[in-house]
C-alpha cells in the first residue's frame, strides 16, 4: 500500500513540475430551460398540511419546539423570495404571487404527487398566467441542546463569584421542494429540493433565560426561507463558473519564456511561442505545444479550435492530459449549444 502511495505521489509531483495551473471564467447554461413563450408565471404554495397530516404537524411542533405558525410564515417568505427574484432577473413580463389559492399536501417533507394538468390549466386561465412555480413542500425540523459551563460573574459590588451558565443551542433545518409546471408542453420543467440550516444560541443563569435568547429564531428562519426562494429563481439563469486548467511549462526554451509571459498575463504572446513548438522534431515537445494551443484557444473563446488541438495532442503525440481535456472541451461545446438556445 505504501509503495502505491509513493508512486502516486511521484506521479503527481512530476506532473506538477511540468505544468502550471490557471483559472478561467466560463458560462454554463441555466440548469432549467423554459420556453421563451412562457412570460407570465404564477407562484403558488401547496406545502400546507391537509387535515390528515395536521395531527402529525401539531405533534412535530411540540416535539421540535417550533414557534406558532412557523412553517406557514416561512413558506410564505419562501414563495415571496422566489417571486421577487423572478421579477428582478428580467426573464418574465409579469410575475403573480397567487396567495389566494389554498392548496394542501398530504405528505410532509416529501414531494407530493404532481398537480393534474386540468388543475394547472384552470389556475392559469383564471389568473392569466402561462406557467406555475410551485412550492411543493416546506418543512422545518428543530433540535435544541442544553449545556452548562462554569463561569465567573461580577456581583453588584464588584466581586467575582463562581457560577453555572446555561447554554441553549438550536439548529433548525429548513427543507423546501419545488416544481415548475409548463402547461404549454405538458411537462414538469424542474423538480428540485433544497436543505438549509439555521443555528441560534442563547445563554443565561438558568435554562429559562437561556431559552429566552432563542426568541429571534423565527425571524432567522423566515429570512433563510426568503433566501431559499430567492436562490431557486437562479436556476433559470446562466451560471458563471471559475474553472482550473493545467498547461505545460517545460520542454524547450520557448516554453520557459512562454511561462513567464503567461504569468504576466500576456497569453497571446505565450501562444505564439507555443505555436512555434508544434513543429518541434521532439515529439513530446510538439505534443505539449499542441496541448497548450488548445489552452490558448479556449482562453480566446474558440472552443472548436481548442478541441482540434487537444485531440491532435492525444492522437498524434499521446499526451495523456489531452484526452481528459478533450472530454472537457466536448462538454463545454455541448453546453454552449444549450446556452445559445436559451438566449435565442
Amino acid at each position: 500500500m505504501k509503495r502505491v502511495f509513493y508512486l502516486l505521489l511521484v506521479i503527481a509531483l512530476t506532473v506538477s513540475c511540468k505544468t502550471n495551473e490557471l483559472y478561467i471564467s466560463v458560462i454554463d447554461p441555466a440548469p432549467v430551460t423554459l420556453s421563451k413563450e412562457l412570460t407570465k408565471p404564477g407562484v403558488i404554495n401547496r406545502s400546507m398540511p391537509t387535515d390528515e397530516t395536521k395531527g402529525l404537524d401539531r405533534l412535530e411542533r411540540i416535539l421540535t419546539l417550533e414557534g406558532a405558525d412557523l412553517d406557514k410564515e416561512g413558506a410564505g417568505e419562501c414563495i415571496k423570495g422566489l417571486a421577487d427574484e423572478l421579477v428582478n432577473n428580467g426573464r418574465f413580463n409579469d410575475v403573480k404571487l397567487l396567495n389566494d389559492i389554498d392548496f394542501r399536501t398530504p405528505r410532509k417533507g416529501n414531494f407530493p404527487e404532481p398537480l393534474r394538468w386540468d388543475i394547472i390549466d384552470m389556475i392559469c386561465r383564471e389568473n392569466n398566467v402561462d406557467a406555475i412555480f410551485s412550492l411543493e413542500y416546506y418543512d422545518t425540523d428543530a433540535v435544541i441542546n442544553y449545556s452548562t459551563q462554569k463561569v465567573d460573574l461580577k456581583t453588584a459590588i464588584g466581586i467575582m463569584v463562581p457560577a453555572l451558565e446555561h447554554l441553549a443551542n438550536m439548529e433548525t433545518i429548513v427543507k423546501t421542494g419545488w416544481r415548475i409546471y409548463d402547461p404549454q408542453n405538458r411537462v414538469i420543467a424542474d423538480e428540485y429540493s433544497h436543505v438549509e440550516s439555521v443555528v441560534y444560541s442563547g445563554r443565561g443563569i438558568n435554562p429559562e433565560v437561556a431559552a429566552g435568547g432563542l426568541i429571534k429564531r423565527k425571524d432567522a428562519v423566515k429570512e433563510v426561507s426568503y433566501v431559499a426562494g430567492h436562490e431557486y429563481a437562479f436556476r433559470l439563469l446562466p451560471l458563471s463558473l471559475r474553472v482550473e486548467r493545467d498547461y505545460f511549462v517545460k520542454g524547450s526554451n520557448n516554453f520557459k519564456v512562454a511561462r513567464r509571459k503567461a504569468i504576466l498575463g500576456n497569453w497571446d504572446e505565450a501562444g505564439l511561442l507555443w505555436e512555434e513548438e508544434t513543429d518541434n522534431p521532439k515529439r513530446k515537445v510538439a505534443g505539449r505545444a499542441c496541448y497548450n494551443m488548445g489552452i490558448i484557444n479556449e482562453i480566446n473563446g474558440d472552443l472548436h479550435s481548442a478541441l482540434d488541438w487537444a485531440r491532435k495532442a492525444y492522437a498524434d503525440y499521446n499526451i495523456k492530459l489531452a484526452l481528459r481535456y478533450s472530454e472537457i472541451l466536448e462538454s463545454r461545446i455541448y453546453k454552449q449549444r444549450i446556452l445559445h438556445q436559451q438566449q435565442q
